[in-house]
């Protein structure tokens, strides 16, 4: 299941307000509408009115800004990239921590970073870490003490509830004698959680792997992960990926009782944009595409087994049907081979809701527009690594939006992503996976259905808002996006007009593959 949350950027027009600064660098000028222009010079007589504005846009959003759900969770963002409020030197707050000493970043809507120095000490079973400080206390007195939940979605209180809260305390060198270290380590620790929503594709790489990626790559894999709600089957299934971040084994924080003690230790993970990296919000200029580089390198030594355990079957099957008459052989190596020099589409197949229902015709127009097709559908025991195996050799991705989407991330740029839109899901559908997409580098053609494509048609009346004004239904709250558009929807496809996209995806793919060609021959 997807979560939405929605944001919105409080510069863009349209919003509910915006705020223009001076280009004379006078007082800032804030417009109370939906409509921004900048003011050349603010009046003094003015100045208390706009004030009075501010106030009352405050008291009329506060409860606006932490309401669940409402709108696809109707909450703001400040990204940077998008000339937010939020700038890079806000996200580098911590960056030079003094030995002895904690720093936190709270200014994120996203998540909480606090990052600790010094002679770092793990007590799980009172979920403290704590922070030994030269200043000649000799009682435990607690110098300082600040609580964090590790977990990127600190705007959602539901979810954030259910995560597990640290205290980090800072006490005087003296009382360190009565928590003595059991594992002392050299390298800094980052710790964070894989509660929440883990379990779902999207959130274990928005919420988990990105961040971790952001957060711990500095180092190099000179770092220890320490993970809160611990899962064995986490581990397990982005194992490869974990062992290009750290080379160290990771710790469970509740299940190892003893005291772990660090030289650093960063508590929370830093997150940017939905399924991205921003590289001006990194020290060094890091993208999108590095991340997936270590995706690339992660996967591949276990695909390469794959195919070698593909060849050794083939030869073990060609030694039992050795009576095959040699014509008919050639004949189906030819056609393979013939096969193999289409461009490749993969479709992402639904089960549940959101399926396509005539999956079967749009397979065989696929083929008549001249690609290979390959039905993909995946399973949560499915093996990542053969899935970014399948994609990863495609030039074309289709498939219905929801979080099976974020395997948009294993496909190479200059490929094409064509995404399904169900009614009611537009903004969701290029937020999350759209526009991330085209910043990794892939060409991105969002299919939006008519309301005659979609299951809902057969189900309300032709003029029920359901179907002609999908917007004021979400503003009704996630209760009604969810029951209506994403969980008892289905697509029926336009196939002549979805071939126009299967087109566009086909004359890309050709250019694609003789520009590769050409620089491959040079």
């Amino acid at each position: 299941m997807m979560h939405y949350k929605r944001y919105q950027h409080w510069n863009r027009k349209g919003d509910v307000f915006v705020v223009c600064v001076d280009e004379e660098t006078t007082p800032i000028g804030l417009v109370c509408g939906n409509s921004g222009y900048n003011h050349k010079r603010t009046k003094p007589k003015l100045f208390y009115l706009l004030f009075l504005c501010l106030i009352s846009f405050s008291f009329f959003l506060a409860p606006q800004l932490f309401t669940s759900r409402h709108k696809f969770s109707l909450l703001y963002s400040f990204s940077s990239e998008e000339g937010g409020l939020i700038s890079k030197s806000d996200f580098n707050v911590c960056s030079s921590v003094s030995n002895g000493s904690i720093c936190c970043e709270r200014s994120s809507i996203r998540s909480d970073v606090c990052v600790m120095k010094g002679d770092v000490r793990t007590d799980s079973a009172s979920s403290r870490i704590t922070l030994y400080r030269n200043n000649g206390h000799e009682n435990g007195e607690v110098l300082r003490h600040e609580k964090i939940r590790p977990y990127t979605r600190k705007w959602e209180k539901n979810v954030m509830d259910t995560v597990d809260e640290l205290d980090l305390v800072v006490k005087g060198e003296h009382s360190r004698i009565h928590q003595k270290c059991d594992v002392k380590h050299d390298v800094p620790a980052v710790f964070f959680s894989t509660g929440g929503y883990t379990g779902n594709l999207y959130h274990e790489f928005n919420d988990g792997l990105l961040p971790l990626y952001i957060t711990s790559q500095q180092f190099n894999k000179k770092v220890v992960f320490v993970i809160l709600e611990y899962h064995a089957w986490w581990i397990m299934k982005y194992e490869n990926v974990l062992s290009h971040l750290t080379e160290y084994p990771i710790i469970d924080f509740s299940g190892d009782k003893r005291t772990h003690c660090f030289p650093e230790a960063i508590v929370g993970l830093r997150i940017h944009d939905e399924l991205t990296v921003n590289s001006s919000l990194m020290g060094n200029d890091k993208t999108i595409r590095d991340f997936r580089d270590i995706l690339d390198r992660a996967y591949w030594p276990r695909i390469r087994s794959l195919i070698q355990d593909e060849k050794r079957e083939a030869r073990m099957n060609m030694e039992k049907h050795v009576s095959l008459p040699s014509s008919e052989t050639k004949m189906m190596t030819m056609e393979e081979k013939q096969d193999l020099k289409k461009p490749k589409v993969v479709i992402i197949a639904r089960n549940d809701s959101r399926a396509i229902m005539n999956e079967d015709s749009l397979v065989k127009l696929i083929e008549d527009v001249g690609f290979h097709v390959e039905v993909l559908r995946p399973q949560r025991t499915t093996e990542l690594a053969s899935i970014y195996r399948v994609l990863n050799s495609s030039d074309v991705m289709i498939g219905v939006h929801g979080a099976a989407m974020t395997h948009f991330l294993f496909m190479r740029p200059g490929s094409v992503f064509i995404q399904i839109i169900p009614l009611g899901t537009d903004w969701a559908a290029g937020t999350y996976y759209g526009e991330p997409a085209v910043k990794l580098g892939l060409k991105y053609i969002g299919y939006k259905i008519l309301p005659k494509e979609s299951s809902l048609y057969d189900e309300y009346d032709k003029n029920d808002p359901v179907l002609t004004d999908p917007n004021s239904v979400n503003d009704r709250g996630w209760e009604f996006t969810k029951k209506i558009y994403l969980d008892r929807q289905n697509v029926r496809l336009n196939l002549g007009r979805f071939r126009k996209r299967l087109l566009r995806a086909y004359y890309h793919s050709v250019a694609n593959e003789s520009l590769r060609f050409r620089h491959q021959s040079q």
